[in-house]
């Protein structure tokens, strides 16, 4: 496969949480041919597709923020400390480039670890991120400081790669993947003439650091019903559990998630969708929480009827997140289908 234009542009732009604009200006400079678009303070984007049918409005929400890393310290030999924005395990972390964001443009940089102690190899000590330091080439403090400043963001190097069977790797796969699908499913439904409502594709921010933009988005947009669009780890990846959450393989389609946050009938029309469209899928389980936009999104206001399609990864919260195009393509294809079914009478009480 050939990544998109579009999805290869937002993957190797570098923004992390609290910085999504260099992103978040190309997701809408893309929905400006065909969308409605404009922005909010806290930097979500929206690109709006007119209903024609009087239907319920229909949000989708995918954040367009990544995990990353901020400079916290230099020290005399000009290496600089750093804490992450968002979850990484640092053991992901040895060894890695990366792409600083300063007022210079990128500064490219690599993660290292500090030399252990003989006793410390000896007992198999695990990476902690107090060991590790950005090393920019500096040759001392005052040098790197004319290259970087404290609290200068980045982000991991990790370029897309194209991969055998319809498979790509990527960092930022979350959840660029969940911004463009809900881009690329308002797009569809621009094609087809529209749907029964409007549609509003929603690239929220700081997904990463607490849900906040989709927070703000769902109370400033009211919408009558809403799905959100993530990543979620595939269980055929070593040490995957299907007791867990079900069956969930890259390859096998987007899954559609059931739980006791989303609304049954959201997950229901959006089953009759899938199949009805004969779009390969599974049904991911959630319970108490799904970890991403929905969780806040359904009980904006007085409550969202909300539902859940996840894109199947490999190796999630890494420089080498792994996914397969057919499962994009079916959730962009799986949510304008469910735009469509969206009629003026529509019940979504329970």
């Amino acid at each position: 496969m050939s990544i998109p234009p579009l999805l290869r542009e937002l993957l190797t732009t570098p923004a992390p949480s609290g910085y999504e604009g260099p992103a978040a200006a190309n997701w809408r400079a893309a929905a400006e041919p065909f969308a409605e678009v404009w922005t909010d303070t806290m930097g979500t984007s929206y690109a709006k597709v007119a209903g024609t049918g009087g239907g319920p409005t229909l949000a989708v929400f995918g954040h367009i923020d990544e995990i990353g890393i901020a400079l916290t310290h230099v020290d005399d030999q000009g290496n600089c400390a750093f804490s992450v924005i968002g979850g990484y395990d640092p053991s992901t972390l040895v060894a890695q480039r990366v792409e600083l964001i300063t007022r210079n443009g990128i500064v490219p940089g690599v993660i290292a670890r500090r030399r252990l102690e003989p006793s410390e190899r000896r007992e198999g000590k695990k990476p902690e991120l107090a060991d590790l330091h950005i090393d920019i080439g500096a040759r001392d403090r005052d040098d790197a400081l004319q290259l970087v400043e404290i609290g200068d963001p980045g982000v991991l190097g990790g370029a897309p790669q194209e991969l055998p069977n319809d498979r790509f790797v990527s960092r930022s796969l979350d959840n660029r993947l969940g911004s463009f699908v809900a881009l690329e499913a308002a797009r569809a439904v621009a094609e087809a003439g529209g749907a029964p409502g409007d549609v509003i594709a929603v690239a929220s921010v700081q997904e990463e650091l607490g849900v906040y933009g989709a927070r703000a988005a769902a109370f400033g947009l009211e919408p009558q019903v809403a799905i959100a669009v993530d990543i979620t780890p595939s269980t055929d990846a070593a040490g995957g559990d299907v007791k867990i959450g079900g069956k969930v393989e890259v390859g096998a389609g987007p899954a559609i998630a059931r739980g006791s946050t989303l609304h049954p009938r959201v997950f229901g029309l959006l089953r009759e969708a899938a199949e009805a469209d004969s779009i390969d899928h599974s049904i991911e389980v959630t319970t108490a929480h799904t970890y991403t936009d929905a969780d806040y999104v359904h009980l904006s206001r007085a409550g969202v009827p909300t539902g859940l399609v996840s894109i199947p990864i490999r190796y999630a919260h890494s420089s080498i997140e792994l996914a397969q195009w057919s499962d994009v393509d079916g959730a962009i294809r799986l949510i304008a289908a469910f735009a469509q079914r969206l009629s003026a009478d529509v019940d979504f009480s329970r």
